[in-house]
């Protein structure tokens, strides 16, 4: 016992003051009510003043009446003392001091006057009370006591049971159930039931047993009964008891426990009349056996979706499903009576929350409401408890409601009426209940617009002293709508309502939120609950079965059944919809046409769905090739740009998940937003458009929607929307941007280590094609305020972002064109003018206020030295202009127009269309016709405004402080080829851009230059450009060739627009010079030469890259050849060259990569297309001689000549004129490349008909006719010019020649070995139909066979880097034969394929004190001094052989071997300013070496001569008479074939050999005199060059001794 320790003053004076205070302390306690403490503490105050009369520190007389004083204080006093004296008499009996003993004995002694005796015995020992004298003896009392207590507790009281006095129990159930409306309370009917017990001498258990019967049926009488249980009951654990066996009785099987008993029991309970635990032991069934039922629930239902995926055989799956319907039977017609389960309910009705939350506690998770009386029960309740909070906040407008009664149970829930309520019970509530809330979908709704009531507030009410509340009631709704609502939702039915109620709340919350809680909802709710492992089975399977039947047939049907699966379990269906979509891509299309049935949940749910399946970590994104994109992926894409266009689905979560792939350095996911924009924005990126096609794009926007793409893309004006409004409120617009512009290298550099090179160039196109697509997208679609807010300056793009400047000027083009023409508008308004000039001028003033500070930004993107040459000016206007401020596509309008009026006018004559419909059509297509001419209009305004202030500015636009090669070659690098390859338009408008710099006459822009460095260097160009842009190249070179093209050929065109143009000056005078003398400006003919040597000089790039065998270059080139062949190859044997190599790789490459196949035999058939379009090469450059000297026309050659003047052409006899395909194969085979005016003789050859001779007569009309056309020349050209007598000194040199030709003739025949003869004849073939065009050039007989041998000829003519003159002199039969010979020695030598790079013939001249280096002979206006250049040296590598040549094939053997034979060697006299004297002696030095090699395989030809002269006659007719057969048959010589074929040799019998060598000894003797006057600029050179150079030097000054040395060689 607790002891209340006393002052020691108070034992001391106790009679003094120590009494007074004891016994105000004790009235103190007996007056303070304190829940039964009060007690206690006067039990330890008693005990401790009796302790201390035990202890003798107080008097017993003393102490005794003090306690006797305070018998009066309470009436149970005497008890608590007599149990403060039990106590004390436990204490002092075990006490061996006896004095103790006896001051107790005394002190209870002398309190016996106030203590009954009554309590004492009960409370005391017997020995004390013995010694107290209450007792006579404690033995006798101690039997006594054991006698009551036998009888008390273990002999049975004989009660009249019910069946022996029915009278008293009787009248117990009359009092009971009488009625209880009147003033009976439960007192009262308590005082009759014990009048009846002791009357009839009842059992009191069994009287509370009836009460409990009779309450039992009169359960709405709670109140009253649960009043007299409350008083008439002694102990709770008998009214358990009694309980418990009122439970048990039902406990038998086929028994079911009334719903009363449960109802009386969880009142009981609820009133706390009895304890759950004692009450809980007696209910079955055993907790053990019901954790065992739900798991075998669990595994059933698991078995039951294991058997719904795989697969049964027919017989076996009927069997189950009979099964599965007699268990399901059995459980619908014999429900578990668990007592539990039961007396749940039971509490749950009476609203005894606490009570039920302890049962479910004890049973597994959602187990208890998984019986639907339960969870109904529950609902209930929460209906009640959120009913005024619903009424406050969640009724929508309008709707009235049904009010609920609330519980007359005060221990009930309290009803929330605030937000924060919610905490206390309601969630928790729910939580039990779980998916079961799919009982109740009208509570469902409730709790849904409570929480969207809920989001309002939370997004509107900004308190920071509220924040965090706020913040922990949104967690638990999105709790609940994870654990409760989508639960709830995939077990009721197909609910489109809920699912539409329910988005309403969602739509409230993040996408990221949202979509977490998809994600729960997908891949761990369906696994909790076996209800929903059964479901998830259920719809897998019926998933399957619709999949199966999905056909463009029967979308409705199918649409209609999938829209209901997806209402309830949208994330199991798309799963399988997308898995099965990955496969079978051709399912895209019916699928998305059958989703039109979903809700909006369902469409956020597919956007989710979409999102993980791309984000799937256990697939791949690349074949197995790891070349190509997976298939899945690429479907994947694809149904997002369908789905996100068709349906109103937010984007935001794609368009975050490809910001965070590129943010990651993942490239691949790119395809999708690719994908999304084309559908969406209507947004086309391809680079197969046709030439219509980019002639609209670059029009208006009307037109590029009407004409721009393949499909006509209509209604995109509210999906283009939805993806700008994303985009916006996301912030994704520019980092989209940026990550994209920066992952274009990041592909290359960061991803393409172990990548194969196709896939990083595919991703690379993807990268680049997306950002070229989604910046037209912002362009055209955000308004300016919105685009300018967003993109940052020029300098901050590139300085600060790292942004690649083409891509940094694609993003900041359109908002210079906004804020121009904004610029422009405000100017206008300020000033009202509408002339034109006024216009004009305020938007250059525009332009200048917008286009300013952008000069000041681009000076930081490079150098100072850039800008040293160009100005930024250039530079900015350069990059910010597109094809729509540079011309209008007028009959890409005038297309589209006419499309309309045809429309309108089939509209009109269909008579199937009703009026109103027809009239809609046709006043839709009036205003798309009108649109289109007011967009003309105002291009062609922007237009002409462009132009002029372009040519305001060209004047400062190029500086040229160095060189204009080095201007030229800082446009191509910073402007010209980054930008041609960012786009199919950009292609186009950087050819177009070129020619208008051109036309507007800019200084310092040599527009030679700039076309010659485009079209001679694109090996390397096109070895590193991607597919795409091999595409977007070609569409390049395809331009600038339209424009070479027309210019070449048009004489009227070419001087229009060229002549009397700076580009076309052919010399560089001082910077700032404007050009205009017609000396220096390069002539028609000349030009048309520049243009074959381009030709050249992109076939001969071509065959290179096809020969290299590298993947890339292949392709690359078959690609740009494919773009550029409205244009190329206009000539034959260029054509010839490359359609050899292309079926060459369409041979090598059928089995080895099918995609070169397929690219190669493409080309080829349309290359063969072509061909009928191809001319000969005399056709394409062999024309009249431009008009700009003072020699007349007619001196000119005829059509097909060269055009050339003849000033520096004369030629030697033993020049040797060899054809085309000697030329061409002298170029290949030697590391030498040759100047186009070292083929001169082999275009005369064909143009002239200075062939191989049949006779003398051919001889002799050949000098008639160029005798007439001489004297027709000299009566037309003034004589008093040095050009006109340098013609007549030319004539009068034919004139001799042609005459030794004729002699030569004669004596050949009766002179020459057989090998010669037979040489000659074989070229009297090829020769006899040339003959004609000796004087007009116009054919005598145009026989089938001479025009194959021109084409033939014409096949070789592409070794030449740069055009020369070409010499209009007939042709020796000698140099005829020797021609022929030298072709047949080269048998093995390959076409322009094998060509390797070409080294043109260079002049030097003066250009301000700096020698450059022509690639052209003279024209017959310049002497040796004149400054006269044609393109510059640094046009191509620096002119040594090395530099020059890109590659070597099997000919280069062959060149190697012709080089060492002293009869190949020919000698070359330069008309140069400055020649090097180390040149001429290593020259002279070689010179002597060959004259040695000569004279002594001189002597071995003329042994070999005399020998083969009886043979001669008969190979040479076998000779002539295969050449005539190869000609009809439409082939080439023996090295045409060659050309043709590469692979292809000459077979040539040993006697041929002879020949051929002993032809080379007899022409070695000749050249052994030339060797001694032969000057070189110290290169080695081929023989038909050096005879070139030679002329050059004879025509100006040594005339005598070349004709000595002609005449010399002939004889011998």
């Amino acid at each position: 016992m607790a002891t209340l320790i006393l002052p020691g003053e108070w034992i001391k004076n106790w009679e003094k003051s120590g009494k007074h205070e004891f016994v105000q302390l004790c009235k103190e306690l007996t007056e303070k009510t304190d829940h039964g403490n009060e007690t206690k503490d006067i039990q330890a105050a008693l005990y401790e003043v009796c302790s201390q009369v035990v202890q003798g520190n107080l008097k017993i007389d003393l102490v005794s009446a003090v306690l006797g004083e305070m018998m009066e204080l309470r009436d149970d006093l005497p008890s608590i003392l007599a149990d403060v004296f039990c106590i004390l008499d436990l204490e002092t009996g075990a006490l061996e001091e006896k004095n103790k003993r006896d001051y107790y004995t005394h002190l209870v002694g002398a309190c016996l006057s106030f203590v009954p005796e009554a309590i004492l015995k009960e409370r005391l020992d017997p020995e004390t009370l013995e010694s107290l004298g209450l007792i006579k003896q404690a033995h006798q009392f101690n039997q006594k006591i054991v006698k009551i207590k036998t009888k008390l507790f273990y002999k049975q009281q004989k009660f009249n049971l019910l069946r022996e006095e029915n009278e008293g129990y009787a009248k117990l159930i009359t009092e009971l159930g009488q009625d209880l409306s009147g003033n009976i309370t439960s007192t009262l009917v308590l005082e009759s039931i014990k009048s009846l017990i002791g009357c009839f001498n009842l059992d009191p258990n069994r009287v509370l047993d009836i009460i409990l019967e009779v309450y039992e049926s009169r359960s709405e009488q709670d109140e009253f009964f649960l009043s007299l249980i409350k008083s008439y009951m002694c102990e709770p654990i008998t009214l358990c008891h009694i309980l418990g066996f009122k439970f048990k009785f039902y406990q038998e099987p086929n028994e079911e426990t009334p719903k009363s008993l449960y109802h009386i029991a969880a009142a009981l309970l609820n009133h706390k009349l009895i304890e759950l635990e004692d009450l809980y032991v007696h209910l079955m069934p055993v907790d053990g056996t019901i954790v065992e039922e739900h798991k075998r629930e669990i595994s059933e239902a698991k078995q039951i979706a294991r058997k719904l995926v795989t697969v049964v055989l027919p017989s076996e799956k009927s069997e189950d499903k009979e099964k599965e319907k007699e268990k399901e039977e059995e459980k619908n017609e014999k429900p578990p009576d668990n007592q539990k389960l039961g007396l749940l309910e039971a509490l749950l009705r009476i609203g005894d929350w606490h009570h039920a939350q302890s049962i479910m506690d004890q049973m597994p998770s959602f187990y208890a409401t998984s019986h639907k009386t339960i969870a109904l029960a529950l609902c209930q309740l929460v209906h009640l408890t959120v009913e005024p909070l619903y009424r406050r906040a969640g009724v929508p407008k309008g709707a009235k409601g049904c009010a609920l009664q609330p519980l007359k149970n005060k221990r009930a829930p309290q009803p929330t009426e605030s937000f924060e309520d919610l905490r206390k019970d309601t969630f928790s509530m729910l939580c039990y209940l779980g998916p079961h809330l799919s009982h109740d979908p009208i509570l469902f709704a409730k709790i849904v617009r409570l929480g969207k009531s809920f989001m309002k507030e939370y997004q509107t009410d900004g308190r920071p002293e509220v924040k965090d509340k706020m913040e922990i009631l949104l967690s638990c709704f999105l709790s609940i709508a994870d654990q409760v609502l989508l639960p709830s939702l995939s077990l009721m039915e197909c609910n489109a309502c809920m699912s539409e109620e329910l988005w309403g709340l969602f739509k409230l919350f993040p996408y990221q939120h949202r979509y977490r809680l998809y994600g729960q909802w997908k891949n761990e709710t369906y696994s909790g609950h076996p209800l929903l492992v059964k479901v998830k089975a259920q719809t897998v399977e019926r998933a399957r079965y619709i999949m199966k039947r999905l056909t463009k047939e029967n979308i409705k049907q199918s649409g209609r059944q999938i829209g209901k699966l997806s209402h309830s379990n949208p994330t199991i269906l798309f799963d399988y919809m997308l898995s099965q979509i990955q496969w079978y891509d051709n399912l895209i299309v019916p699928v998305v046409d059958s989703l039109k049935y979903l809700t909006s949940l369902n469409y956020d749910v597919l956007a989710y769905c979409i999102i993980e399946a791309l984000a799937n970590p256990e697939k791949e994104k690349m074949k197995h090739d790891d070349t190509t994109l997976s298939l899945w992926l690429q479907s994947l894409a694809s149904l997002c740009g369908a789905v996100f266009r068709k349906y109103p689905i937010e984007l935001a979560g794609l368009l975050q998940y490809v910001t965070n792939q590129l943010k990651a350095g993942k490239s691949f996911d790119l395809l999708i937003l690719k994908e999304v924009v084309q559908k969406m924005a209507g947004i086309e990126i391809t680079d197969e458009m046709t030439s219509e096609q980019l002639e609209a794009m670059t029009g208006g926007e009307q037109l590029k929607a009407e004409g721009g793409y393949f499909g006509q893309i209509r209604n995109t004006k509210k999906s283009s929307q939805r993806l700008k409004d994303a985009l916006l409120d996301h912030e994704l617009a520019l980092p989209l941007c940026l990550l994209m512009a920066q992952q274009r290298n990041g592909v290359v550099f960061l991803e393409g280590g172990e990548k194969h090179l196709k896939l990083v160039g595919h991703l690379y196109d993807q990268c680049h094609d997306t950002l070229v697509q989604f910046g037209g997208f912002l362009a055209s679609n955000l308004s300016t305020e919105d685009y300018i807010k967003r993109v940052p300056s020029i300098d901050v793009l590139c300085n600060q972002f790292h942004t690649p400047h083409d891509a940094a000027f694609f993003l900041s083009r359109p908002m210079y064109a906004h804020q121009i023409l904004s610029k422009y508008e405000e100017l206008k308004k300020a000033e009202k003018g509408n002339r034109q000039q006024q216009k004009v001028t305020k938007y250059v003033a525009a332009c200048e206020q917008v286009m300013t500070p952008v000069h000041e930004a681009v000076m930081s993107l490079h150098p100072a030295r850039v800008w040293d040459d160009l100005r930024p000016q250039f530079y900015a206007t350069f990059w910010s202009l597109t094809m729509y401020d540079l011309a209008v596509p007028h009959a890409a309008y005038e297309r589209e127009v006419n499309k309309l009026k045809v429309q309108i006018k089939a509209i009109e004559e269909n008579s199937e269309i009703p009026l109103n419909k027809k009239k809609k059509e046709k006043e839709r297509c009036t205003a798309l016709q009108e649109k289109l001419q007011e967009e003309e209009k105002k291009q062609m305004e922007h237009v002409q405004r462009v132009l002029h202030r372009l040519k305001l500015e060209k004047d400062s636009w190029l500086l040229t402080k160095s060189t204009k090669n080095e201007t030229i070659t800082k446009f191509l690098q910073l402007c010209l080829f980054p930008r041609c390859i960012f786009s199919s338009i950009d292609a186009v408008y950087c050819a177009r851009f070129v020619e208008l710099v051109h036309q507007q006459k800019t200084p310092n822009f040599c527009t030679l230059l700039c076309y010659d460095r485009v079209f001679s260097a694109i090996i390397y160009t096109v070895a590193s450009c991607t597919e795409n842009e091999s595409h977007r190249y070609g569409r390049f070179l395809c331009c600038m060739l339209e424009t070479v093209t027309r210019w070449h050929s048009n004489r009227a065109v070419y001087e229009k627009e060229c002549v009397n143009y700076p580009g076309f000056l052919t010399i560089f005078r001082a910077a700032g010079f404007d050009g205009g003398n017609k000396a220096d400006q390069l002539d028609y003919e000349n030009f048309r030469h520049v243009v074959h040597k381009w030709h050249y000089m992109l076939t001969k790039a071509s065959v290179h890259c096809l020969e290299t065998g590298d993947y890339t270059h292949i392709r690359n080139i078959l690609i740009v050849l494919t773009k550029i062949l409205p244009c190329y190859p206009k000539v034959l044997n260029l054509g010839q060259a490359l359609e050899c190599r292309v079926h060459k790789i369409c041979l090598e490459e059928k089995d080895k990569r099918p995609d070169l196949y397929a690219l190669a035999m493409g080309y080829s058939g349309r290359l063969k297309s072509q061909k009928v379009h191809m001319v000969p090469e005399n056709e394409f450059h062999h024309k009249d001689q431009p008009a700009r000297s003072a020699t007349p026309a007619s001196q000119q050659n005829g059509p097909g000549s060269t055009g050339k003047p003849a000033a520096n052409t004369s030629k030697t006899e033993e020049g040797g004129f060899e054809d085309g395909d000697r030329v061409k194969d002298k170029s290949q085979g030697t590391t030498k490349p040759v100047n186009k005016a070292n083929s001169t003789t082999a275009k005369v050859t064909t143009s002239n008909g200075n062939g191989a001779l049949n006779s003398t007569k051919a001889v002799k009309d050949d000098k008639e006719k160029s005798g007439k056309e001489k004297k027709e020349k000299k009566e037309k050209t003034p004589g008093s010019t040095p050009e006109t007598k340098a013609e007549n000194r030319r004539e009068k040199q034919r004139d001799e020649r042609a005459g030794k030709e004729e002699r030569l003739l004669r004596e050949g025949k009766e002179k020459t070995p057989k090998a010669d003869r037979e040489k000659v004849k074989l070229d009297e073939k090829s020769g006899k139909d040339d003959k004609a065009k000796a004087g007009n050039g116009e054919p005598v007989e145009p026989a089938r066979d001479a025009v194959k041998e021109s084409k033939n000829k014409e096949k070789g003519d592409r070794n030449a880097a740069t055009a020369t003159l070409k010499s209009p002199n007939p042709r020796s039969d000698s140099a005829e034969s020797e021609r022929d010979h030298k072709r047949r020695k080269l048998d093995s030598h390959s076409s322009p394929s094998h060509s390797s790079s070409v080294k043109p013939q260079f002049l030097k001249v003066r250009d301000q004190g700096r020698s450059l280096l022509l690639d052209r002979p003279l024209p017959p206006s310049s002497s040796s001094s004149t400054d006269f250049l044609l393109l510059s040296d640094n046009l191509l590598p620096p002119p040594t052989p090395s530099q020059l040549i890109c590659h070597l094939h099997s000919s280069l053997q062959d060149s190697s071997n012709e080089l060492k034979d002293p009869a190949t060697k020919q000698h070359i006299n330069f008309n140069s300013v400055a020649r090097s004297k180390s040149r001429e002696r290593e020259v002279e030095k070689k010179d002597t070496e060959s004259v040695q090699g000569r004279s002594k395989e001189k002597k071995e030809e003329k042994e070999r001569k005399e020998r083969k002269r009886d043979h001669g006659v008969n190979d040479r007719e076998a000779s002539q008479e295969s050449k005539r057969r190869k000609d009809e048959n439409g082939t080439n010589s023996s090295k045409n074939s060659q050309s043709a074929s590469p692979s292809c040799d000459s077979p040539l019998t040993p006697e041929k050999e002879k020949t051929k060598r002993s032809k080379s000894s007899s022409k070695e003797k000749a050249e052994s005199v030339k060797a001694e006057r032969t000057s070189s600029g110290g290169k080695k050179e081929s023989r038909h060059e050096k005879s070139e150079k030679k002329e050059k030097r004879d025509s100006a000054g040594g005339k005598e001794e070349k004709k000595h040395h002609k005449s010399s060689d002939k004889h011998r």
